[in-house]
């Protein structure tokens, strides 16, 4: 009998799987290229909320789920991407919002430690810098951290004043910046180049 194909995978199929108590790394989406298959009917909004069709995703473990797929391409777009297939969807401002802050030690020797709405944690180190934009008109930040890959949270408003209330002030090339510190770097956070 010859060998018979496996059957296609579809987005939902190919999802990797995790029970509610063991939470799964992020799939190695840098390492698989599909063709585009399409505009899927999701967003993510500027709060952190996955809508599909309109409508929010309830469940938490079905976002987070999403999460571990998702990529953002060189052309500036999101895409949920399996082995198979690479769906565009919307994201209106970063995928992942910094709900919580924990800090442990003090001074140079402290590590701040972030938590997102899907529940990962995150510390602010090397590999996760935080960067701070201000927007050009108003002056307003808006600060972030990356989680992984090219892939950021928007540190919310409640956060970023936790920050704001841990910021020293060092010098840096010749320069004071405003600033915190966590695993014995300094992250300013003044929005100055």
């Amino acid at each position: 009998m010859p060998d018979r194909a496996p059957p296609p995978q579809s987005l939902l199929n190919s999802l990797p799987q995790r029970s509610e108590l063991q939470r799964r790394d992020p799939a190695p989406v840098h390492l698989w290229h599909p063709e585009l298959s399409g505009e899927m009917d999701m967003r993510i909004a500027r709060d952190g909320t996955w809508y599909h069709e309109g409508d929010p995703i309830k469940r938490l473990a079905l976002a987070q789920l999403f999460s571990t797929i998702l990529r953002l391409d060189e052309d500036g777009r999101y895409y949920l991407v399996t082995p198979v297939e690479r769906w565009g969807i919307q994201v209106d401002d970063a995928p992942f919002v910094a709900t919580g802050l924990t800090v442990s030690g003090q001074g140079e020797q402290q590590q701040l430690t972030f938590t997102t709405n899907l529940e990962d944690s995150i510390p602010l180190d090397a590999d996760h810098p935080l960067r701070v934009e201000l927007d050009p008109q108003t002056g307003e930040p808006s600060p972030y951290l990356r989680v992984r890959a090219n892939l950021d949270a928007l540190i919310s408003r409640t956060v970023f004043y936790e920050l704001v209330d841990l910021a020293v002030e060092t010098e840096v090339a010749d320069q004071l910046r405003t600033g915190v510190w966590s695993g014995g770097q300094f992250f300013p956070m003044d929005g100055a180049e």
